[in-house]
């Protein structure tokens, strides 16, 4: 766990892959963790870098938040994402994934470092034309979420 909190408490992606790479090329070869640290590294090399930095920002923001007041952003997040405007990935995984079946999605942006701060706002912001989320106001919110606990 303290590995873990090490490197995902980096503050960019790519200082989170840096600092896994890093525990798995300067530990022990024994240690019982080592594979699943291999595994990790691999499926974030794999994944959407654009996804990568969205996920990241999104849990960053996400922790210090209510309940209504994540979802709100993770509602634009989807609909930016299923628009295509700055990236088409989610299209690319599904092609790569489900129809083709090739497994091998060519990500646009194709790393990282190719992300700009002003692209993944872009998810994050206000949607135009399509109407906000809109949740139903809840004064007996705490009350209800105790009772179903």
């Amino acid at each position: 766990m303290d590995v873990i909190d090490k490197c995902f408490s980096r503050p960019t992606v790519e200082d989170i892959l840096s600092a896994l790479e890093k525990e798995v090329t300067t530990t022990d070869a024994n240690r019982a963790g080592d594979e699943q640290l291999a595994s990790t590294i691999r499926s974030l090399k794999k994944a959407s870098p654009m996804s990568l930095k969205i996920c990241l920002r999104s849990i960053r923001e996400g922790r210090v938040q209510a309940m209504d007041e994540c979802l709100v952003p993770e509602y634009r997040i989807s609909c930016h994402v299923m628009r295509g405007q700055i990236s088409k990935d989610f299209r690319e995984g599904c092609r790569a994934i489900l129809w083709d079946k090739d497994k091998k999605p060519k990500w646009k942006p194709s790393s990282l470092d190719l992300i700009t701060e002003h692209m993944v706002d872009h998810y994050f912001s206000r949607l135009d034309g399509d109407e906000e989320l809109k949740l139903p106001q809840r004064c007996n919110l705490n009350v209800f979420a105790n009772a179903k606990l």
